[in-house]
């Protein structure tokens, strides 16, 4: 080789340098964010000892959080806007990292509770401001590949974090899940100080503190009573009355407020892309899917099917490899494929992947559990890559940071209402199921009066009628884990309709990018 084919100029070399430090450092503020969405699944049985609180109670971990972050998606954009995207980015990289200490020492539910609110709160910006900050940095014909990238951590991150909190709390304890934040939390924050520019700020842009309060409120109230309804009673408690009229009202109040305000929250041309808002749809789905298969299925391996904590973690690890390897695939292809095709693929891919499950009793099999977990990654990856190319494909510019705020907020909002319905409906089918089978236990069912059945289950000895109570709950639980199987699987089939709605921009050449990196 010639030696000026080894040279190259000295500030595009810097500029790409600089470009690849900045994409891992918003990669990790990303995994980081995600990651905590579930790293806590597997870690729940011992942090319920450990803080003395009920199973029921112990799920405001997960959910905390996802609220926490649902509503503080929401003024990200002009959080950026006002006070500049780097100084909002370390800002928010600092108080999560801290809050994941906090949640690493917290010795009481309300502690927990309180401390994840806050890692939530400053979390929220993490993956709104690591998205906007890759589709600026990257032009136009590299945002396929740069959106499969950042959505490989958006993905991963809830896949990959029961395996790795499982890994933790069996090695060390479950108070590491939360204290792995700190070397990744202060790696990011230095290369982000370093290395990204700030952007112009506007310091006389308003807040609009209405529509930021009525849209919080709604939402606020909706997981609360998604929440709490189980324990309630639902319309039986005044309580759950309360909190749906105060979330109906509160949206509603939202939406007028948009379409009437001067300057509203968030600005109604964001609703007139037919693509953006058919994408939000589909993200809503694949929020609940995401995180409500992957904590649905940490406690049926290790309560029903028997698994320790590391084992039950590693079984769920090819998830994030099927993701994976469908995310490379399809950053790839997505600029040259026609992306509704891609993400039809991928939504027949879970769909499939779901209809397995409803099959499944505790001693299925690992290679049938394997198959089935890396099928359903691949088919969330095949999904995620086409879906944010497309539905930002035909937004303009200076909508792209509230865009990437709403599309976090709604992806937030639908793993929180996917975690809340499926635990309830999972109590509530138990329940169900347990007292439609207790009725064929009496004296008279002939298969409960001779063999195995008759020495272990008698009904007539108060010592084997404890293990017959057992059994029916288990029994009850399989079927109610398979209702919500069916469930998830009606959820994403519909999905594909919308993609009718969606059309196939050409990308513009030569776009420009709106990120300055050090030369």
């Amino acid at each position: 080789m010639s030696s000026a084919s080894l040279t190259m100029d000295p500030p595009a070399a810097a500029a790409g340098s600089t470009r690849t430090i900045i994409t891992i450092c918003a990669m990790i503020a990303t995994l980081m964010q995600a990651l905590d969405a579930t790293i806590a699944n597997v870690a729940l049985p011992y942090m319920q000892g450990s803080l003395s609180t009920t199973a029921d109670q112990i799920t405001w971990v997960l959910t905390s959080y996802i609220v926490a972050a649902a509503i503080m998606t929401a003024p990200v954009g002009w959080l950026s806007a006002r006070f500049g995207r780097k100084n909002i980015f370390i800002v928010s990289l600092v108080g999560f990292t801290v809050a994941s200490m906090l949640c690493g020492i917290a010795q009481s539910l309300a502690e927990m509770v309180i401390f994840r609110l806050a890692q939530g709160v400053f979390g929220a910006a993490l993956v709104p401001l690591s998205q906007a900050t890759m589709l600026d940095l990257y032009p136009a014909e590299q945002r396929g590949q740069a959106m499969a990238i950042w959505g490989m951590g958006v993905m991963l991150g809830p896949i990959l974090g029961p395996t790795l909190g499982g890994w933790l709390t069996d090695v060390y304890n479950w108070r590491f899940v939360f204290y792995v934040n700190l070397p990744f939390g202060i790696l990011a924050i230095a290369g982000l100080a370093i290395f990204l520019k700030d952007e112009n700020r506007n310091a006389e842009l308003r807040f609009d503190w209405i529509g930021f309060g009525v849209l919080a409120l709604g939402i606020g109230a909706f997981q609360m009573m998604l929440d709490r309804g189980e324990q309630k009673d639902w319309f039986g408690s005044t309580e759950i009355i309360a909190e749906t009229v105060l979330a109906g009202l509160g949206l509603y109040l939202f939406a007028v407020h948009m379409m009437t305000a001067e300057k509203p929250f968030l600005s109604p041309r964001l609703f007139k892309d037919r693509n953006f808002v058919a994408g939000l749809v589909v993200m809503f789905a694949i929020g609940m899917v995401l995180l409500a298969t992957s904590a649905l299925l940490a406690p049926y391996l290790q309560n029903l099917g028997g698994y320790p904590v590391r084992t039950a973690g590693l079984l769920m690890a090819p998830r994030g490899f099927g993701t994976l390897l469908a995310m490379m695939v399809a950053g790839r292809i997505v600029s040259k494929a026609e992306p509704r095709l891609i993400m039809l693929f991928g939504l027949g891919m879970i769909g499939w992947s779901l209809w397995d499950m409803t099959g499944w009793t505790p001693d299925v099999s690992r290679f049938q559990l394997i198959m089935n977990s890396m099928v359903q990654g691949a088919g969330l990856g095949f999904v995620f890559t086409p879906l944010t190319v497309i539905a930002f494909a035909t937004l303009t510019s200076d909508l792209r940071t509230d865009g990437t705020a709403l599309f976090s907020l709604v992806r937030n909002v639908g793993s929180a209402i996917g975690v809340s319905v499926t635990s309830f409906l999972l109590a509530q089918n138990t329940q169900i199921m347990h007292a439609a089978l207790a009725e064929h236990v009496n004296p008279f069912n002939r298969m409960l009066q001779f063999g195995g059945a008759y020495q272990y289950w008698n009904i007539a000895n108060p010592l084997t009628l404890g293990a017959l109570n057992t059994e029916i709950t288990r029994q009850s639980t399989i079927i109610a884990y398979v209702d919500d199987f069916k469930l998830m699987m009606l959820v994403t089939l519909p999905t594909a309709l919308l993609l009718l709605l969606m059309s196939t921009p050409k990308a513009k050449p030569g776009a420009e990018s709106h990120v300055e990196v050090l030369d």
